[in-house]
This record gives structure tokens, sequence and C-alpha cells, in this order.
């Protein structure tokens, strides 16, 4: 898949380099794990980031982590690794950003959840979208006489092609996807480590 991607001709270390040029590239998806205090204006902070090096944000998703007062970004986007060391550098030198790291697929477990709203009446009246949403393994939620809720975790992959397959029989009414949500596969919470060698400092 061609993505539109930007390449620094310098280390980026600026906020504003200027230096930076279009470069059509055959982008790698990464997932960047972004550790804040929970502040407001942090998450328009760190999309400035990618806006100010014209990078598309595939998804964000943001919750409160298991440690207390600490919020977790995910957020994917297509781009080399040069461009995602200088995004994480750039978000990290944010004042309330306590970490950011960045990571390709095979280094992260990702999931994400979907939800269809499908009509009850096409569903009825074609048994294909019923045998769709069992071979793809969705779950049904709801049912009513109008319509159908169904639920799908998986890869961004399976979950396209389960909408694009409902979809061309006619029973999607609406569909939303959460964005990405990751863990590392690494045995050490890297966040953990980082505060305790802070708190050690202090």
């Amino acid at each position: 898949m061609k993505k539109t991607v930007y390449r620094a001709v310098e280390c980026g270390d600026c906020d504003t380099c200027g230096k930076c040029f279009n470069d059509t590239h055959e982008g790698t998806l990464y997932t960047m794990l972004i550790y804040s205090e929970n502040q407001a204006g942090i998450l328009n902070q760190i999309t400035a980031v990618f806006t100010r090096r014209q990078v598309n944000i595939e998804s964000l998703n943001v919750c409160a982590s298991s440690t207390p007062g600490v919020h977790k970004y995910t957020i994917t986007c297509f781009c080399n690794e040069e461009m995602a060391h200088m995004l994480t550098k750039q978000i990290e030198k944010k004042i309330d950003v306590l970490q950011a790291r960045y990571y390709t697929s095979d280094q992260i477990f990702t999931i994400e959840v979907a939800l269809l709203k499908l009509s009850t009446p096409v569903m009825l009246k074609d048994p294909r979208t019923s045998n769709v949403v069992r071979d793809m393994g969705a779950r049904i939620v709801e049912v009513n006489p109008t319509y159908t809720i169904a639920e799908k975790k998986g890869r961004t992959e399976e979950i396209l092609q389960l909408y694009e397959r409902l979809n061309a029989l006619g029973a999607v009414l609406q569909f939303v996807r959460s964005g990405h949500i990751a863990v590392t596969k690494s045995t050490v919470e890297q966040l953990d480590r980082y505060l305790q060698e802070r708190e050690a400092k202090q």
C-alpha cells in the first residue's frame, strides 16, 4: 500500500526546523505507545507533532493506564523508521509526557474492536448475512425487529473484511471501530522502570 510520508533531511530535533520534504515510500505501520500525566491539553500537543511533520494518524486510542494518574495513548501511522524515531523524540520532549516509544507489528500485541449495526429485516431475508457473521467470528450482542448489533474483535484486516462482506449484502446500517489497543511483548514494563529510576534520582 502506497502511503505519503515525510522524511527529514536533518535530525529534526527542533520543533520547526523547516527542512522536511515530501517523499513517497512504502510506509511501515508503526504503533506508538505514549504515557503522560493526566493533564488537559496533552492530546493537542501530541497530535500537533504529527501535524507539523505532515504524517497522518491512522488510529488513536486514549485511556487511563494501570499506573495511577497516568494516561496511555496508542497511535498508529505509516512512516519510515527515521520519522517514527523523530516523532517519538519530539513527543517525549513535552513537559507532561513521561515516555514515548514506537513499535512494529512483530514487537507488540494489538487488537481492535468494531460494532456493526445491521438491518434485522435484511438478515432475516438473506441467510448469507448470518453465515458471514458466524464465519468471521463476530458476536451478536443485541437483536430487535429493526436492527442487530454485531461485535467483532481482531486485526484491522479481519474487521474490514467483515464490514465489506456485510456491506456488499446491503446489511450494514452503521459501522464503528475502536482503533488499536496494544501491549508490548517485552517481559519488562518500560514505564514502571522509568518511574522507578526517576524516583530514585529524586
